[in-house]
């Protein structure tokens, strides 16, 4: 009997720690360092306040020093009261077990020390494979041996307190609390470091078991019995008088429950709008290399590193977008009106709004009235979370004549100059595009024209005459330069390298865009060339403090959320781009001459500063477009019918997005010192 009793501890040190010593040595190193997983936090561009939280398991590591001491005796008094005696393990225990599972014929009495305890959470939050989650929390003899093994080399590795904090930061609670301060909040809707004895043996008592001690539940009858035998043992132990623990017990259990927020769709309604620049940095992060291999991976740390994330947005900016893209069209419009603003020199995005509410509640949305569409699919207003504005996996939308900024950068950094000039019939037989024959808008567009006149009447003749000259390749290889992406089947056919010189339509915009793409993409024009990577971020941080980072190519280490710019094209070209896109505006260029009239002449008179941009409209008026800049801000606008491309938006509301940017860079800069554009040199105005 006596031998039986023993063999467990003999075990430790004994046949089964030399059959396991490697496999013991190797986990017990990565125990060492090993952090449970935490909570994520999307912040405000104030870095303070909390717009919403990422994680499979809330949790939310704190100092023992932050934690009150009666959750650090009652969790003692609950699960190990010789926790200050023994070394990790504790042979009074292991005999005490034993001999009761042997009375009992099977298994009355558990032997796990704190340590012990601690290790296999470790072992379950380090784990990498199923196979290790399995091996972590097995019943077997041979893993009880291994955490014995484990637990005594930890006990010489670390102090009680620092085995306490980790106990306290890895143990799980009940309903999705990991850890003291994820219960505390949970559960009573406070902190670890304000828990009374009675709230403190109430959590402690959950340990055990989460659901049979649940006190949310409607009976607190077991919960109350749990409690009050946590506080029996902290008064045997000295942590409590009698008197006290007798207080403690004749009151009930008060909780005070939180839910706390995960993820995009738990921003609260006064940050609404919000949600879709929060959506947007999930598929920006899922797509950072700095993060994982794969998206599974990069995810998966999102929603377990304990990052602090603070987001790009410019509230004054974003109010802006918000209010007027809002008035052009009800958020129960099928139109979705949306604006992205981006930071031209850095590319982080200073707004993102739509005439939609972000949430996943879709059940009164209606059915979508696309003819190819299942009867079944719903509407994606009024409520939605797709990627409408850009960064998900939605193609966009056909941006008509903004792509003509494509070919006249590309022809402009080939050395052609602003005065270059083309006859411009109404209809032109293009020779190089297989007899194409595109014609204009409007016959007063008829006549000799520059690139200033081009860009400002929107002359398809002339863009197609100047793709000719440059090669439409260049176009879209410049495009692409400029963050833009193919993503339907016709697109990627058309853009590729045996096809893209025949297309001759792309200078019209028959290709799919979004906001966010072309946003980016006329903000490197505005910084003189240089593009930057679309940055939704001002600040990402690991969970010790340190800004988090990634290797480049060449081995140089970056922080993630800095800028990621490159020079596109050269700057003067950009200047002379720029000159030409005042034209559309109504602005008046540096060097050149518009030629009477333009598209958008009222954005100019709105805006109050010089400002640059294109409007763009496609066939029967499906979708319309304006992009816009000055030099400290560029916006895109459009409207279109996300569920039904045949659903044309038509003429008459054509300016809703000039109006939308226009009056957004208006109120996104009030009270801003005005900024002029460089202009280009003498030689490339010709």
């Amino acid at each position: 009997m006596l031998a039986a009793v023993a063999y467990p501890v003999a075990a430790v040190t004994g046949l089964g720690a030399k059959a396991t010593a490697h496999a013991v040595e190797h986990k017990t190193n990565i125990l060492r360092t090993a952090l449970p997983a935490e909570t994520s936090y999307l912040y405000a561009p104030d870095g303070k306040t909390i717009l919403t939280m990422f994680y499979e398991e809330y949790r939310q590591y704190t100092k023992l020093s932050d934690m009150s001491p009666n959750i650090q005796q009652a969790i003692v008094a609950a699960e190990d009261n010789r926790f200050y005696q023994h070394q990790g393990v504790d042979p009074k225990g292991v005999a005490r077990a034993f001999v009761a599972n042997a009375r009992s014929s099977g298994v009355s009495q558990g032997a796990s020390t704190l340590t012990m305890q601690y290790v296999r959470m470790a072992l379950r939050d380090s784990a990498q494979t199923p196979q290790e989650v399995q091996e972590a929390i097995q019943q077997t003899s041979l893993r009880k041996v291994k955490e014995m093994r484990m637990a005594l080399d930890i006990e010489k590795e670390l102090t009680k307190d620092q085995i306490l904090e980790r106990y306290l930061n890895s143990a799980y609670f009940g309903h999705r609390a990991y850890g003291i301060y994820a219960a505390a909040q949970i559960f009573f809707s406070k902190t670890p470091a304000t828990l009374t004895p009675a709230e403190a043996a109430t959590l402690a008592g959950l340990v055990k078991s989460p659901s049979e001690y649940d006190p949310l539940s409607s009976d607190q009858k077991e919960a109350t019995g749990r409690r009050n035998y946590v506080l029996d043992k902290m008064t045997q132990l000295g942590y409590l008088s009698p008197d006290a623990a007798a207080v403690a017990k004749s009151e009930p259990i008060r909780t005070r429950p939180t839910t706390p927020a995960n993820d995009c769709a738990s921003i609260t309604s006064t940050y609404n709008a919000w949600g879709f620049a929060c959506d947007y940095v999930k598929n920006w992060w899922s797509a950072q290399p700095a993060f994982g291999e794969n998206r599974l991976e990069r995810m998966d740390k999102l929603r377990r590193g304990g990052y602090r994330i603070v987001l790009s947005l410019d509230p004054r900016v974003q109010a802006a977008a918000e209010k007027n893209v809002g008035a052009k069209d009800r958020v129960g419009s099928p139109f979705a009106n949306g604006i992205v603003v981006a930071e031209p020199g850095t590319g982080r995005i200073k707004a993102m709004a739509v005439n939609r509410t972000y949430s996943l509640d879709v059940g009164e949305n209606g059915s979508s009235s696309n003819p190819e569409a299942d009867p079944k699919t719903k509407a994606n207003y009024p409520n939605t979370v797709a990627p409408l504005l850009g960064g998900g996996t939605l193609p966009g939308y056909q941006a008509g004549s903004t792509f003509k900024m494509f070919p006249m950068l590309a022809a402009l950094d080939a050395g052609m100059p602003l005065s270059t000039a083309f006859n411009s019939p109404h209809t032109y037989r293009s020779a190089v595009y297989d007899g194409w024959s595109p014609s204009n808008a409007s016959g007063a567009m008829t006549g000799r024209q520059t690139m200033w006149s081009g860009f400002g009447k929107s002359v398809n003749t002339y863009f197609v005459q100047l793709e000719e000259k440059i090669g439409a390749d260049r176009g879209v290889h410049l495009a692409e330069q400029l963050g833009l992406r193919w993503r339907t089947d016709v697109d990627k056919e058309q853009a590729s390298p045996s096809k893209a010189k025949k297309w001759g339509a792309f200078t019209l915009g028959v290709s799919d865009a979004t906001p966010l793409e072309m946003a980016n993409a006329y903000a490197a024009i505005a910084a003189d060339g240089r593009y930057c990577e679309p940055m939704p971020v001002n600040s990402i941080t690991n969970r010790d403090g340190t800004p988090a980072t990634y290797k480049t190519a060449g081995g140089i280490e970056r922080e993630v959320a800095k800028p990621r710019c490159r020079q596109v094209v050269n700057a003067d070209a950009a200047r002379a781009a720029t000159d030409a896109a005042r034209c559309p505006t109504g602005d008046t260029p540096a060097k050149g001459t518009c030629g009477g009239w333009s598209t958008a002449d009222s954005v100019r008179r709105t805006v109050g500063r010089p400002v640059a941009g294109k409007t763009g409209t496609t066939d029967s008026t499906r979708s319309a477009w304006f992009v816009g800049y000055t030099p400290e801000l560029a916006a895109a606008s459009f409207i279109a019918d996300p569920d039904n491309p045949f659903n044309a938006v038509g003429d008459g509301q054509s300016q809703v997005p000039v109006n939308a940017v226009a009056q957004t860079l208006r109120d996104g800069l009030k009270g801003t010192p005005t900024r002029q554009f460089t202009p280009p040199s003498d030689a490339i105005v010709g």
